[in-house]
């Protein structure tokens, strides 16, 4: 299986035994050679070239500065880490993204712009992404409800009053290609999903549930579809805000279809041939391609999932 989108090898050592190593990191921000981006509402300022002679491989790429152009912040300066050059990476959390005064960037989010980044810029814009979201939502301790405040480069948030330390959370969830005796893909449309956007069910994993039981489960309470043997495939950190996405693929061991009309408003067993004519007609529209559904489905496919006519 190949590569997916937001799992490839960064080249990025996140180095976190200096997060709190204050001259370390004092020194690091200093350093002539370190670049930063400014991260906000999970959107990041991007390049895009028109050709490919707008930049050196006429890929997309993060919009970087030293750190003595960075705007100012006093607490929300995020570590990333260090790339096989020894370059360091840090991200600033702001309310705003900057503007730009040669207006050749534009904001961009994972969703948009994940595909089209480097390996080294979206592990990098992903692990900023999770620190913002997960900073935003936990500036009080849920031991004693006081305000906490940002420690190690941006990784823990302590309680001054409780001396309690939190760390960023990141939730389990499964995601899983279900395929039926006849080697037909189980594929689902959400009840919010516009019309003909089908993809694999996924669901969280609950607490004391392992994660096959909750492949399992899942499946049962969105499609009312059996499911027997479960098989590992690869993950993908999602942070919207703050998941881990578990890819599997599931053999069923029922075909009839019983959705939930809750989460799922309509579920359909796919050939390839079934899915090959809906996809091109239409009918059909593909997953988001930087999601690991997509990746499952071609998996299952045998090749790239083929787009409708004339996209």
């Amino acid at each position: 299986m190949g590569s997916i989108g937001l799992t490839a090898p960064s080249g990025i050592d996140r180095e976190a035994h200096h997060r709190l190593d204050e001259a370390w990191l004092a020194a690091a921000w200093s350093h002539p050679t370190t670049r930063v981006f400014v991260v906000s509402g999970g959107q990041a300022l991007v390049d895009q070239p028109t050709d490919s002679t707008d930049s050196a491989d006429g890929r997309t790429e993060l919009v970087m500065t030293p750190a003595f152009e960075a705007p100012a912040t006093e607490t929300h300066r995020y570590f990333l880490g260090t790339d096989e050059d020894g370059v360091r990476y840090f991200a600033l959390q702001k309310d705003a993204l900057p503007g730009r005064m040669d207006q050749s960037a534009r904001p961009a989010g994972l969703r948009e712009a994940g595909l089209l980044l480097s390996p080294r810029d979206a592990g990098l814009l992903v692990h900023a992404v999770a620190l913002e979201n997960w900073q935003r939502l936990h500036r009080f301790c849920s031991r004693c409800g006081d305000r906490t405040v940002i420690a190690a480069a941006g990784h823990i948030r302590r309680c001054q009053a409780c001396g309690a330390e939190h760390y960023p959370r990141t939730d389990p969830a499964v995601i899983m290609l279900v395929t039926d005796e006849e080697d037909r893909a189980l594929l689902g449309r959400q009840v919010h999903w516009p019309e003909g956007r089908f993809s694999t069910l996924a669901g969280f994993v609950e607490p004391g549930e392992s994660i096959e039981q909750s492949v399992r489960r899942e499946v049962w309470e969105e499609a009312g579809v059996m499911v027997g043997e479960v098989e590992y495939v690869a993950s993908q950190p999602w942070p919207f805000p703050s998941s881990l996405m578990l890819g599997f693929m599931a053999r069923a061991t029922s075909a009839e279809i019983n959705v939930d009309g809750e989460e799922i408003h309509e579920a359909r067993w796919f050939s390839r041939e079934d899915l090959r004519a809906a996809f091109e007609s239409g009918e059909v529209l593909p997953p988001f391609g930087i999601s690991i559904a997509a990746r499952l489905i071609e998996l299952w496919y045998g090749k790239p999932l083929p787009r409708p006519a004339g996209a």
